[in-house]
């Protein structure tokens, strides 16, 4: 009999988790060809969630419980998850039910024929206001076009990976981690699958603009080069743009005898000067920053405990 995990990263979930395991254990009581594990990792949860995890797991053997040392966020949170998961094939669930545990049949149907990698792709998207829906957009159309790897549009972490891409996702041991990209980036079988996402069950959004703005940053600096590219470029036309103009002045004052004038101008060229370099310096202060941590070769994370039982450094990774 194969094996099915679930994995549900959980960072201060504790309203949501009971409704949460009664819609799981009513998919997978129903399906039986198949053993069942149900790994949530609690992700340094400040509130009740690891006792509610527990409560839990005393009702379902099924359920296993990784307690990670601190928050550690969702991307490293999910790798740990990858450690520690035991199935054939592994279902990724957020917490707050916006991810639908009825679609997980289908998902499996899929598998069966052959499929590596059974994503979910959001038709709809209710409790998100129209800035966060269009800047999402946005952030997809850029990331698409920087990048020789096709992004899957409007796809979060909801998918059943086969085995082979959770072996493959473990080899990659970034800190600065873009899981999103990477489920592109190591390539293998994809079925898409739509779906309408609901507003969150219960509890307030762990996203906010600037955690929002920084994946973005993350997942472009992660996957392409292109935006130093684009910075030498612009660098260069303007540096041509300058040197002709120059050479148009000198005319000007030589052959026609105009006087130089323009200070507002001259500031103006100075000020718009001074911020793409300012620009072009953030562009490789972001870059340079990512080499520097990946340097220091830290372990992703730490884990305190696997249900309930102390984990060694040694364990962790």
């Amino acid at each position: 009999m194969k094996k099915v995990s679930l994995l549900i990263p959980a960072y201060n979930e504790e309203k949501v988790l009971g409704l949460l395991y009664q819609r799981i254990k009513a998919i997978i009581d129903n399906i039986k060809q198949y053993d069942w594990e149900i790994l949530f990792v609690n992700d340094g949860s400040k509130d009740n969630t690891l006792a509610v995890l527990y409560s839990l797991r005393a009702q379902d053997e099924r359920i296993n419980i990784l307690d990670l040392s601190r928050n550690y966020g969702k991307e490293v949170a999910m790798l740990a998850g990858f450690d520690h998961v035991k199935g054939d094939a592994i279902i990724i669930l957020d917490a707050d039910l916006q991810d639908p545990p009825e679609l997980i049949p289908q998902m499996l149907e899929y598998w069966q024929e052959g499929y590596d990698d059974v994503y979910a792709k959001r038709r709809t998207r209710k409790g998100e206001s129209y800035f966060k829906k269009k800047t999402s957009k946005w952030f997809y159309s850029i990331l698409q076009k920087s990048t020789k790897i096709t992004i899957q549009l409007d796809t979060g972490d909801f998918r059943l990976l086969d085995r082979t891409c959770v072996d493959a996702l473990r080899k990659i041991r970034e800190s600065n981690r873009y899981t999103k990209g990477m489920f592109s980036w190591i390539g293998y079988n994809k079925k898409e699958v739509l779906f309408d996402r609901e507003a969150r069950a219960a509890g307030e959004t762990k996203w906010n603009y600037f955690k929002l703005f920084s994946l973005a940053v993350e997942g472009i600096t992660s996957f392409t080069t292109r935006p130093l590219r684009i910075s030498t470029m612009f660098g260069g036309l303007v540096s041509l743009s300058s040197f002709i103009y120059a050479i148009f002045m000198l005319y000007d004052t030589f052959m026609n005898g105009n006087d130089v004038k323009g200070y507002p101008s001259l500031l103006v060229i100075i000020l718009f000067l001074g911020g793409i370099q300012l620009l072009s310096l953030g562009i490789m202060g972001e870059y340079i920053a990512r080499i520097f941590i990946e340097t220091k070769n830290r372990p992703t994370y730490f884990a305190r405990t696997y249900n309930g039982e102390k984990l060694s450094n040694h364990d962790s990774n």
